[in-house]
This record gives structure tokens, C-alpha cells and sequence, in this order.
């Protein structure tokens, strides 16, 4: 295949997998971040800092990039802020590949947000699931629909085909990631096992009893890649889900079990990570001399904010992948397996205990 990705965000739990997918479809992949800590086998590295399309330009010059793979983001204090900034790191980098190669696809990551509505106005709209991809936007600011629109503008205006992907929480493997659930449950449960502590399920009681999914970050990777390559996936926006629903009371117990420590007890209301955790550091400063573990902090692995929100959810939240599958795309994860490999990872990895 003669076609080079630039994947914009590749160190993140997004941009890693869809780096990798694309190079087990045959892509050449560049991978553009402001630093890199692992580099990636078989990943060319640049860098640059996309709110600064002249230094996007200057990382890809003399790179013939065919394919945009566009997964990161920066969270800001207000949403009018978030599409501000959000939506010209998109634009910047759209244009500054415009300026320097011809584009046939790009690919922007997204989330259930779209469905859900920004942090200031999360579930403020009934959520209508399962969801699906022909659902209106909701009449909220969002910086999603306005990197949407940045896309498809710039796709018209440039020539190129693109294509949209949802996820709902992302399950893998990425450090540092303010959105990985996988990573804070893992630091979470190696505490308690520690302490003593009870590993209790920290939502809301909507999402201990109520249906929800999630999104493996390989599978997002495969998704990514096949939407590239096949030509009925142009120009659509697509939910990636694991494919299976499950409720949070049937699924915490494998969880713990994963990690070596036994469910508590749910107490009936949230018990937030966020301030059970400020001893968090200190503790892992005692896993990491005791078990030989990679030299991070808790608070550099762990987003306690992220997962309490994400776990904390008053709302049902599950999505539709039928339109994938009427197209081609017939990929399942069980998402207890997600969770399970993860682990195993991280243990591979010196980042958590072994069992």
C-alpha cells in the first residue's frame, strides 16, 4: 500500500492504537505530538504543536501524507474556549497539509459527547439510546461538531474523502491519558490491595444497574483503518463500541478479580476517586520501591476526575454499531477482556504489581 498516515495525538490511547492498525493494513505512519516519551516501533516521530500551523507545516514538509488521523485534544474552561481551541488545531493542521501534500482521507476521533452534550451541559438533553448516527445534533455548543464541520469544509475545499469515529470510554494502553478509565482502575485496585482498602465501584447508581458499553482502543484502531480503506465508509460518521452491552454490578467483580482484590460491597450512591485518592502518591511511592515498578506517580497514571465522571453518569449511555456492520465492519470485543489484557499489559510492563 502506498499510503502515509500522519497521526496526529499517536501518543495518546487513540492515536497509539490507530497507529498501529495502520501499520498492520500497510500504511507508512508519522506520528505527530508535542513529545515522545515511547517511541513507537515502526512510527516515524515529528513534532509540533498543532495550535501552531506553522510548526505543523514544518514537521511534515517533503512528507508525502495521503491519510489524516486526527485524535487529540485540549480541554479548556468554558466550551466556547474548547471550540476556539479545538477547533483551529484541526484547522491548522488541515491547512498546513493543504499547503504541503494532497490528501486522499482524513479521520477524526471524537466521542459520545456528541450525543451527550459538552462538560457544561452534559446530559442536559435526554439521551435517546441506543445511540445512533443519524441523530440530530443536540442545541448545545460543542466543540465536536465544530471540528465536524472544520473537516468537512476543508474536505470539500481540498478534495479529500473523510470519515468520523465515536468511541464511548476508551480501554488500553496509554500513560498519562486524562481519559483512560483502564489505567486509573488499575491504580485504583493496586491501592486497595495495598491498604486494605475496599475496591467499591465509585459511580452513580445509574451506572451500577443500567446498560452501558465501552470501547477497546485496538478495536478503535481497526475501525480507524478500515474506514480509511473502504470506499463505502467515505464521507460517514460512525459509532466504535465493543459491540456488547453490559451493566456495571455484572461486570465490576471480573474487574477486581483482574487486579487481585476482592469487590466491595455497592453502597447504594457514589463514593467519587477524587478525594479518596489524595494519599494516592504516596502509596504508590511505596509499590514502586517494593515491587520494582516503573518509576511514575500515582497522579501520572491515574485521572480520577475523568473516571468519576465517566462512572458518575445519571444518564444510560450505550451506542449502535448496525451501521458498521450493514458496511462491512463485523468486529466484536468483550469488554470484561479489554479490561483483563490491559492489566496483563500494564503487569508486563512493570507499571502495576504483579498478581
Amino acid at each position: 500500500m502506498d499510503r502515509t498516515a500522519l497521526v496526529v495525538g499517536v501518543t495518546g490511547i487513540g492515536g497509539g492504537n490507530a497507529a498501529q492498525a495502520l501499520l498492520d493494513k500497510g500504511f507508512e505512519v508519522v506520528g505527530l505530538s508535542r513529545s515522545v516519551k515511547d517511541p513507537m516501533p515502526g512510527v516515524e516521530h515529528v513534532h509540533a504543536d498543532v495550535l501552531d500551523a506553522e510548526s505543523v507545516e514544518r514537521a511534515v514538509r517533503g512528507r508525502a501524507i495521503t491519510d489524516l488521523v486526527f485524535t487529540t485534544w485540549q480541554r479548556q474552561a468554558t466550551e466556547a474556549e474548547n471550540i476556539r481551541v479545538n477547533g483551529a488545531m484541526l484547522d491548522n493542521t488541515l491547512k498546513a497539509l493543504g499547503r504541503t501534500t494532497q490528501l486522499q482521507h482524513a479521520v477524526l476521533v471524537t466521542g459520545l459527547k456528541h450525543y451527550l452534550g459538552p462538560f457544561e451541559a452534559y446530559a442536559k438533553a435526554p439521551a435517546e439510546t441506543p445511540f445512533r448516527e443519524s441523530q440530530e445534533r443536540l442545541p448545545f455548543d460543542n466543540f465536536y461538531y465544530e471540528q465536524e464541520d472544520v473537516l468537512v469544509d476543508a474536505a470539500r475545499a481540498q478534495g479529500f474523502t473523510w470519515s468520523v469515529h465515536r468511541p464511548h470510554t476508551m480501554i488500553g494502553y496509554a500513560l498519562g491519558n486524562a481519559m483512560n478509565m483502564g489505567v486509573t482502575l488499575a491504580v485504583y485496585g493496586s491501592i486497595c490491595r495495598e491498604t486494605g482498602a475496599p475496591f467499591v465501584f465509585p459511580g452513580s447508581p445509574q451506572q451500577w444497574n443500567g446498560v452501558t458499553d465501552l470501547t477497546d482502543a485496538r478495536l478503535l484502531g481497526r475501525h480507524v483503518a478500515w474506514s480509511a480503506t473502504e470506499p463505502a465508509a467515505r464521507n460517514q460518521a460512525f459509532n466504535t463500541v465493543n459491540g456488547e452491552v453490559f451493566r456495571w454490578r455484572q461486570l465490576w467483580g471480573r474487574v477486581a478479580e483482574g487486579l487481585g482484590v476482592e469487590a466491595a460491597e455497592y453502597p447504594g450512591e457514589p463514593q467519587p476517586l477524587e478525594g479518596r485518592m489524595d494519599h494516592a502518591d504516596e502509596v504508590w511511592g511505596t509499590l514502586v520501591e517494593r515491587h520494582g515498578l516503573a518509576p511514575h506517580r500515582a497522579t501520572e497514571l491515574a485521572s480520577w476526575w475523568h473516571t468519576d465522571a465517566d462512572l458518575g453518569r445519571t444518564v444510560e449511555t450505550f451506542a449502535d454499531m448496525g451501521k458498521s456492520r450493514a458496511l462491512g465492519f463485523l468486529e466484536y470485543q468483550d469488554s470484561a477482556q479489554s479490561f483483563l489484557d490491559l492489566f496483563d499489559t500494564l503487569r508486563s510492563r512493570r507499571i502495576i504489581p504483579s498478581l
